[in-house]
């Protein structure tokens, strides 16, 4: 039996850089752009790579920080279910990820991926990977 999970194809978070803004014309700005495939498909037992990957205008700093959230199909909530801070992971004590979840990723290598083993219907939903790079 199929599972399928969605992902969110892009998101690209504006990072303003506060205090560097000429007094005439507009404020530079520095973006991250987050990459993860479109549908991932799994089948019920088995496990799924969630891929995220990123590129950022400026230099991967040592306070990224890269969270994953789910959002149940059918449901109007998302939970955080991974965090990466401080160059250390922590798997949320939320919901049922908690003993199914491996990390994968390297911040350095510009990669945030995360697997989820042992797949269920109910992890059927939409994951997204949101990727900070300070300041």
């Amino acid at each position: 039996v199929a599972l399928l999970m969605g992902i969110s194809p892009i998101l690209v978070s504006p990072m303003g850089l506060t205090g560097l803004c000429p007094l005439a014309g507009p404020c530079p700005t520095s973006s991250i752009h987050v990459y993860t495939p479109r549908e991932v498909h799994g089948t019920v037992g088995s496990h799924v790579t969630l891929s995220c990957s990123f590129w950022s205008s400026e230099w991967i700093s040592e306070d990224i920080s890269i969270t994953w959230h789910f959002q149940a199909e059918g449901s109007r909530d998302s939970i955080s279910i991974f965090h990466y801070a401080k160059g250390q992971p922590y798997i949320d004590d939320v919901g049922s990820f908690k003993e199914r979840m491996e990390w994968v990723g390297n911040p350095r290598r510009k990669d945030g991926s995360i697997v989820i083993h042992n797949l269920d219907y109910t992890d059927n939903g939409t994951f997204t990977c949101d990727v900070k790079n300070p300041p």
